[in-house]
């Protein structure tokens, strides 16, 4: 559910002016991100391996492949390619001596599994995503670590119920007889009756009991022993740590269409967010300059594929924008992916309420009515002077 979460997300990139916020230029960065990191695989894929890895192993990488070519470009590692490195086949040194020549620098060591070559990659070559559970700010834990018992639990009583299917349903019985038998006789008879009610096939099957013996169950149903409840509650937990809603798991016991789409709305806040902007954040300070940091530029998810409302429900907000006068014909048909009406037709003309004036037009009736008052008051004087009236 992560994972396909960020795999859904645009990507956007964006400049802030002093004019506010605009598209920037697509640069030879923005298009591996958005169109194609490496000669394999798709954005999509990039993100989602990336995020499986981070939320797997609690650590995800992705290697900048580049060349670091000073004079032509100032000095700035030149990104070829992004490729997403396997999370358990990385370890991460810090160099707090200068081993490496970077005292109290990071260094990832990448083990290849197909060839077993060893690779040593700078920080700077490297985008490190990491968990929101971390111990020191560097190594993320995966959320199976956190919840380890939680899961070795829920397996046992997995396995419990699955020998439980094996033996029909059948629970243990009490074997009572009268007198005293030797332990190779009671050996016996317990593997006579055990073959007889043990496993699938036996279940239903009538049992004969010689003169003597008195089979008793040991009574324990499912109900009682609240097993299906124990993994109903064992998967809410473990979602719930991931930070996914139970309607996401379908579970709607407890939900209905209104609540659900406030899981929604609460799986964006409290979920996705931390994760979204942990991805800004390293994509800027690795892929980034200092001058176009300074120069507003920044990545972007545009999460409003997450909440994207139903047609009814976007048009009536459409509405309300568009006669308030804070959106443009042409913003709302880029919103919904559709060509722009030229400027010439008013596609960029902001309207308000009354009579849909364009909002030049109205800031500028204000004057234009009293340069008229202030003209027929003057002619009124000519034409009809104090003597006269």
């Amino acid at each position: 559910m992560l994972s396909e979460t960020i795999g859904k997300v645009p990507l956007k990139y964006y400049q802030e002016t002093p004019k506010g916020r605009i598209r920037a230029e697509p640069s030879k960065i923005t298009r591996l991100l958005t169109v194609r990191p490496n000669t394999i695989m798709t954005p999509t894929t990039l993100w989602t391996t990336t995020e499986m890895n981070c939320q797997h192993y609690g650590n995800g990488y992705i290697w900048m492949r580049g060349t670091f070519e000073r004079e032509k470009y100032g000095g700035h590692y030149k990104v070829l390619d992004l490729w997403p490195m396997q999370a358990n086949c990385v370890t991460v040194y810090m160099d707090d001596v200068g081993v490496f020549g970077g005292k109290g620098k990071l260094y990832y060591q990448y083990n290849d599994p197909k060839t077993g070559e060893q690779y040593l990659f700078r920080s700077s070559e490297v985008m490190h995503f990491k968990t929101w559970y971390s111990l020191n700010g560097i190594m993320g834990k995966s959320v199976r670590e956190i919840l380890q018992d939680t899961v070795g639990g829920a397996l046992e009583s997995q396995n419990f119920m699955n020998n439980l299917y094996r033996q029909g349903l059948s629970a243990s019985m009490a074997l009572q007889y009268v007198g005293d038998l030797e332990e190779s006789k009671i050996k016996a008879l317990q593997k006579k009756f055990a073959d007889k009610l043990s496993g699938p096939k036996n279940a239903g099957r009538v049992i004969p009991v010689p003169i003597g013996l008195q089979l008793t169950p040991l009574k324990m149903n499912l109900t009682d022993a609240q097993f299906f409840e124990l993994k109903k509650y064992s998967a809410l937990q473990i979602a719930g740590a991931f930070g996914i809603k139970p309607n996401q798991l379908n579970d709607y016991e407890k939900s209905s269409y209104a609540n659900s789409e406030a899981q929604q709305q609460a799986f964006l806040t409290d979920t996705m967010l931390v994760i979204l902007k942990g991805l800004e954040e390293e994509l800027a300070s690795k892929l980034l300059t200092s001058e176009e940091l300074q120069q507003g530029y920044f990545f972007k998810f545009n999460v409003d594929v997450v909440l994207r409302a139903t047609f009814s429900e976007r048009m009536e907000g459409y509405a309300k924008a568009r006669q308030n006068g804070w959106l443009s014909a042409n913003d709302i048909r880029g919103k919904e992916d559709m060509p722009h009406i030229p400027e010439e037709d008013g596609g960029n003309a902001y309207l308000i309420n009354g009579n849909m004036i364009p909002l030049k037009v109205a800031m500028e009736g204000g004057s234009q009515n009293a340069k008229t008052q202030e003209q027929e008051t003057e002619w009124f004087q000519v034409l009809y002077p104090k003597s006269d009236r």
